[in-house]
């Protein structure tokens, strides 16, 4: 095949032209997009001037208004400080002027105490001649009287003193000696009166001493549901409880030991009502023993605010009404001690009515005497010392704190409100009926009581009476004197007080007595 030259010609022409013309093409495209990038970044450049103007402007502005503000608050402290100065110049005319009043006030003072002074002045020069015409006139009187009795003044003297100091001493005797009695008598019938209006106006009920509790049962089967088998319900029952149930051959009834009495009454009514509800397994005692946890502790809260009410005492912390609550469960001597406590606030109140005292201090004190004992089984000590801690840890006054302290004095009792305490305690744990004791306890404390005070030299019988509250002793007339039968009584009291435990007091009475026989035939 072959090929025209002429048509190669025009082809390679035309293939030049069309490359040259891309070219030229291309380099016109590029050129103007180089203008536009241009006219782009000229029209940047001038909008970025523009908003910086307009940015500066802005702050001008801002700072024009800062500057205003802060010329404004300058303006207006300065306006206060000048207004406070001005006052306070106000203020010290004022104070000027009050002074120059006083000075014043002084001056008239001062001229009045010269004008007394004079006056003064006056009237003790009238007074010196006064008294030089006296001592001139007693002196005449004198040598008067010394030539009519032949004595000189010293020697009168001398013997009238002498005749007044006998007679002084003799009526100061008789005066001592009736005042004493009339004293004696006095403060005897007034703590007798003191004492019989106090317990004539209180009461308490009377309980029995327990340290048991018995639950009544429906019927026997209901023992072994209670022990359940094996033995679980029972051990969760004490685990729970943390008291012993005891299951023995009662009649429909199991008993429940324990000496801490909120446990005691909190297992007594769990049991009670598992025996309501049937369902006696280990988980439901849990639950009921947490449900009736819950509202002991609210009974004991209640019962202690409902003390505090009735005492009409204020402000006691809420943990000391908690813990005064606790003792609706406890009893000493079958005596409730929250029931004592009530008694003791009320005695110690009328007893300081009566003597003057501060009332509402005393019934505070007195209410909150047994409060340790609510602590003792888990404090180590004295309830007396314990309560006094309690109370002081608790914001009462140190006065009260330590009435508490002393009132079975573990600590030296040393103000008129700790002895209050103390009687009070004591007449309230005395009085007929408020305590009784168990058979085998309150013949054990007799029989210790004369057991004691026969090892006395010289005793002869002794008989507890009362109650145990009187111990009789008859001694042998040949071997102990009227004086000594005295000594023997406090010495028996003194060893009564450091070797037995006893409620209230106890009164020692020595009895001597000398007979004479003789038969007329």
């Amino acid at each position: 095949m072959t090929h025209d030259p002429l048509i190669s010609m025009w082809g390679f022409w035309l293939l030049s032209l069309g490359i040259l013309f891309g070219y030229l093409f291309r380099y016109w495209i590029g050129r103007k997009r180089r203008r536009s990038a241009e006219a782009r970044a000229a029209q940047l450049v001038a909008e970025a001037h523009t908003e910086a103007e307009q940015r500066k402007k802005e702050t001008d502005l801002e700072l024009k208004t800062w500057r205003l503000q802060a010329r404004e608050a300058q303006e207006k402290e300065a306006q206060a400080k000048l207004s406070e100065l001005q006052q306070l110049e106000k203020r010290l005319i004022v104070r000027e002027e009050g002074m120059e009043k006083r000075f014043d006030a002084l001056e008239r003072r001062e001229e009045e105490q010269k004008r007394y002074e004079r006056h003064l002045a006056e009237e003790k020069e009238k007074l010196q001649q006064r008294t030089s015409e006296f001592d001139n006139l007693a002196l005449q009187v004198r040598k008067t009287l010394e030539r009519a009795s032949g004595l000189t003044a010293e020697e009168a003297r001398q013997e009238l003193i002498l005749s007044l100091t006998d007679e002084a001493r003799l009526e100061a005797a008789k005066q001592l000696r009736m005042i004493d009695e009339e004293t004696k008598q006095e403060a005897e019938k007034r703590a007798q009166h003191v004492i019989s209006i106090c317990i004539e106006r209180i009461a308490s009920d009377h309980v029995a001493e327990r340290s048991v509790s018995t639950v009544t049962l429906p019927n026997e089967e209901m023992k072994g549901r209670i022990i359940g088998r094996e033995g679980r319900n029972i051990r969760a029952f004490e685990a729970a409880t943390g008291v012993e149930l005891v299951i023995d051959d009662s009649p429909d009834a199991v008993t429940l030991s324990c000496f801490n009495p909120i446990r005691r009454e909190i297992a007594r009514r769990v049991l009670e009502e598992l025996l309501r509800d049937g369902r006696i397994h280990p988980a439901r005692i849990e639950e009921m023993v947490k449900k009736v946890g819950k509202e002991v502790d609210a009974s004991v809260k209640e019962a202690g605010k409902e003390a505090v009410m009735e005492l009409g005492l204020h402000r006691l912390h809420p943990e000391l009404v908690r813990h005064m609550g606790m003792l609706r469960y406890r009893y000493s001597y079958a005596q409730n001690v929250l029931h004592h406590s009530i008694d003791v606030g009320f005695l110690c109140g009328m007893m300081a009515a009566e003597l003057g005292m501060n009332q509402k201090k005393a019934r505070r004190a007195g209410f909150l005497h047994d409060i340790g004992k609510a602590m003792t089984p888990e404090v180590e000590g004295s309830h007396a010392i314990i309560g006094m801690d309690l109370c002081r840890k608790h914001g009462e006054r140190d006065d009260i704190c330590h009435a508490i302290g002393a009132h079975h004095e573990d600590i030296p009792q040393e103000t008129a409100l700790d002895a209050l305490v103390d009687a009070a305690d004591a007449l309230s744990g005395a009085r007929p009926g408020a305590r009784r004791e168990v058979l085998e306890t309150y013949m054990k404390r007799l029989e210790e009581l004369e057991r004691l005070t026969m090892e006395f030299k010289g005793v002869q019988k002794a008989y507890a009476i009362q109650a145990g509250r009187e111990i009789r002793v008859m001694v042998q007339p040949d071997d102990v004197s009227d004086a000594q039968a005295t000594l023997l009584s406090k010495d028996i009291a003194r060893k009564i007080e450091h070797e037995l435990t006893y409620p209230g007091q106890i009164k020692v009475m020595v009895i001597r007595e000398t007979r004479a026989i003789e038969m007329a035939r």
